[in-house]
């Protein structure tokens, strides 16, 4: 199955890289076309991105075959076999090392400005590229980040050929490949938008790593999360909930969870915690009280669901912390449902909605009335929710995007599924909640 475009591929990978959020990592992309990927994975980790500048040293009679590669750092790696076999005297090699180098750092100037490469001392190196054929220039990449002092080398890629998979294992600390094939005719075929990255895509994705990274350190000293468990009054009955506001929140998520399911569900309980970390309060309750769960029919009474969401919805809006900040559902199972039914009504003003898992076909009579851009993620080994979430994409009539995660169930337990459906999430509510002036 192609991938959307460089973004959507590293939105994907990001998800089987979240093991390394407790390790002091470095992304690098290889320019160009892997900083765009390397862009998504260095967010979802919420760490400090880079270019690693490697170009190779061609055989003269023989360029594509590497005796060598240069680096930043006035790092020289050698084939001594290879270069053996080239027969080239200490000036031809100087000569060809002199251009390699000049090249590394035209380079570095234009990607860079004034910005200079960040350390890999002591660091993981996570280097990204948007895919991997033979390996040459991923295999000089690497030597090139050990000599530059990391500690661990980590390739990721969203497609790598399976020969050369099995050959840079040897060669790497760990290797992440969402995608092997065993016959790789280019790696464009693993894409549906393959455009040719510039140089100015570039520099503003390094532009806009820096400037986060740099927002993230100043407001270190930001007072911890504010947690709260909440009693909420709908109608007749009360309802119970947890919020969290982080300092300087710019934007409320509200789960609606579903059948079989409560505000502690490890699953929904871990997605919230990567909206807290990128700046989103949340909001987890519960949609039924213990006695009416008891009785099936209310799990699938989506008009009773939508109404409580609505409920919950204006007195979030009340909260003195949450006051001016735009609101966003996240729903799983029949709460998707219940988030797209309540984002339908004519005075709902939700600015995003995400379902995970979600049962949309049981809103299909109020999907052409829902105006909050909206984000389907849905299970590749869930076909039956997959025709049910494509016939509601079609359905919808605002900014809507579905996103089949390889390798998942409906409940998103595989390993790495839940994590990649977390950082589709986090993306999609940080693109679309903006603050409106207060």
């Amino acid at each position: 199955m192609p991938f959307v475009d460089r973004a959507d591929a590293g939105r994907q990978l990001a998800g089987r890289l979240q093991h390394l959020r407790d390790e002091e990592v470095v992304v690098l992309g290889l320019p160009r076309g892997g900083v765009p990927v390397a862009f998504e994975v260095a967010q979802a980790l919420a760490a400090p991105m880079d270019v690693v500048l490697v170009r190779k040293l061609g055989v003269p009679f023989q360029p594509e075959l590497a005796m060598g590669a240069v680096g930043e750092g006035d790092v020289l790696v050698l084939n001594e076999q290879i270069l053996r076999q080239a027969h080239l005297s200490e000036a031809e090699l100087a000569e060809i090392e002199r251009q390699a180098r000049a090249e590394v750092d035209r380079r570095a100037r234009r990607f860079r400005g004034d910005r200079s490469r960040l350390p890999l001392t002591g660091r993981t190196a996570v280097l990204v590229d948007d895919g991997i054929a033979t390996g040459a220039t991923a295999r000089a990449a690497c030597q090139v980040v050990r000599a530059q002092g990391a500690a661990r080398v980590v390739l990721a890629a969203p497609v790598c050929a399976r020969d050369t998979a099995a050959g840079l294992r040897q060669e790497v600390d760990e290797l992440v490949c969402l995608q092997t094939p065993g016959r790789l005719v280019g790696v464009g075929h693993a894409y549906d938008d393959f455009h040719q990255v510039p140089d100015d895509e570039v520099m503003h994705l390094l532009q806009r790593a820096a400037h986060q990274q740099a927002t993230t350190a100043g407001s270190a000293d930001d007072p911890p999360p504010r947690e709260e468990e909440v009693d909420l009054p709908v109608g007749e009955v009360h309802l119970q909930g947890r919020i969290t506001v982080p300092g300087a929140a710019t934007g409320v998520v509200v789960f609606a969870h579903g059948s079989g399911s409560s505000r502690h569900s490890p699953r929904n309980r871990y997605v919230a915690g990567v909206l807290q970390r990128a700046g989103l309060a949340t909001l987890l309750f519960d949609l039924l009280t213990p006695q009416e769960e008891l009785r099936r029919a209310n799990v699938f009474d989506i008009d009773l669901l939508a109404d409580r969401l609505g409920e919950v919805t204006r007195w979030v809006r009340r909260r003195p912390a949450c006051a001016g900040l735009p609101i966003g559902y996240f729903g799983a199972s029949t709460g998707a449902a219940a988030a797209l039914w309540a984002a339908a009504a004519p005075q709902a003003d939700i600015a995003a909605i995400v379902s995970r898992g979600g049962r949309p076909d049981l809103a299909a009579q109020r999907l052409g009335a829902v105006r909050a851009p909206t984000l389907l993620i849905v299970g590749g080994y869930d076909e039956v929710l997959i025709e049910l979430h494509r016939r509601a994409r079609d359905l919808l009539r605002c900014e809507s995007r579905l996103v089949i995660v390889p390798g998942a169930s409906h409940l998103f337990e595989e390993p790495g599924t839940l994590e990649s459906a977390a950082t589709h999430a986090v993306t999609w509510f940080t693109d679309h909640l903006a603050p409106v002036s207060r």
